[in-house]
C-alpha cells in the first residue's frame, strides 16, 4: 500500500511540474535544426524523437553521450541563435579520440555525419566558436 501511494504522489507532482517557457531564441533554435534535419529526411534518415538544448559559451562546449549501432548511418543536427555567428559539432569515441565523421556548417547551424564501424558509447561535441553566449537545440537523424 504504501509502495503504491508514494507511487500516485510522485506521479501527481510530476504531472502538475511545469517546464519554464521557451523563449523566442529557443524556439527559433528548434525550429532551425529541425529545417537542417529535414533536410536529412529527404535522404531516408529519420529524425529521432527528441531533442537537447542548453547555452553555449565560446570556451565551453557541450557533450552528450550516446550509443551508437555499427552499420547505421547518423548526422547529428546542432542550431544556435543569430549571436552565435559559428558553433561545430564533432564526434568523439569512449577513449576520447575523434571519430570519422563529416561535418557541415553554416553559421550558426551546424552538424556531424558518422557511419560507425563499432558499436558503442560516443560524445557528441557542440561548440560555439565565434559569437556570444547562445541558446542551442540539438538533435539527431538515423538510418
Amino acid at each position: 500500500m504504501k509502495t503504491t501511494l508514494l507511487s500516485a504522489l510522485f506521479f501527481a507532482s510530476f504531472a502538475t511540474a511545469q517546464e519554464p517557457a521557451a523563449t523566442p531564441a529557443e524556439v527559433g533554435t528548434r525550429s532551425k535544426v529541425l529545417e537542417l534535419a529535414g533536410a536529412f529526411s529527404n535522404d531516408g534518415y529519420r529524425i529521432r524523437d527528441g531533442f537537447w538544448t542548453g547555452d553555449l559559451e565560446k570556451g565551453r562546449p557541450r557533450f552528450l553521450e550516446v550509443n551508437l549501432f555499427a552499420g547505421n548511418e547518423y548526422w547529428f543536427c546542432a542550431a544556435a541563435a543569430q549571436s552565435a555567428r559559428k558553433i561545430a559539432v564533432s564526434l568523439f569515441s569512449a577513449d576520447g579520440k575523434a571519430a570519422d565523421f563529416q561535418t557541415y556548417h553554416d553559421g550558426p547551424v551546424a552538424a556531424a555525419g558518422a557511419e560507425p564501424e563499432i558499436s558503442g558509447k560516443y560524445f557528441v561535441k557542440i561548440e560555439l566558436l565565434e559569437g556570444d553566449k547562445s541558446p542551442f537545440c540539438l538533435l539527431y537523424t538515423y538510418k
